[in-house]
């Protein structure tokens, strides 16, 4: 295979990796989460860097205050070495929380700063940054709650996306 076929093809990669993060978030699929990491990786969300099981552990307490969040990556930058990539995402993330304080539902610009590694031949987080770039409240009299009659999102395995996933056999 040519070099640049390898590094479009390492690329896709990296970036199917971002968005499966977010997918996990999301869905509060911390397994997933965990495989989008080396098992020494640290995240830094805030002042402290974390290690993996810290920020899984944070991670979970934190989204558990939420009805909905939903993570929107609008881009993603990679530039590769040979077995390492400094990695630059932007996107826009939604939280609604269970209590109506202005902290816990906004809507939100982000980075992640990630230092990914290929190792064993498989590319993962090392160590991710995240950057916060605005932040705009919304007041809990501006949501309303979606017609029953939809499929409604879960923030668990039973969301329908698992149903397709698991209709497929890619029960993930």
């Amino acid at each position: 295979m040519n070099d640049r076929v390898a590094a479009a093809l390492d690329r896709l990669e990296i970036e199917d990796i971002v968005r499966r993060y977010c997918r996990g978030i999301d869905r509060r699929d911390f397994e997933l989460v965990r495989r989008c990491f080396h098992p020494d990786a640290t995240d830094q969300h805030g002042a402290e860097p974390r290690s993996l099981d810290e920020f899984i552990a944070w991670v979970d307490q934190l989204t558990e205050t939420y009805q909905v969040t939903q993570h929107l990556v609008t881009g993603v930058l990679v530039d590769i070495g040979d077995d390492y990539a400094a990695v630059e995402s932007t996107g826009v993330a939604v939280h609604r929380g269970k209590d109506p304080s202005p902290e816990r539902n906004l809507i939100t610009g982000f980075r992640y700063l990630d230092r990914f590694e290929r190792r064993a031949g498989r590319w993962a987080i090392a160590a991710r940054t995240g950057v916060a770039e605005w932040a705009i409240p919304i007041p809990a009299a501006r949501w309303w709650e979606l017609p029953t009659h939809h499929p409604q999102s879960r923030r668990d395995r039973d969301d329908p996306l698992y149903a397709l996933l698991g209709s497929l056999g890619l029960d993930l």
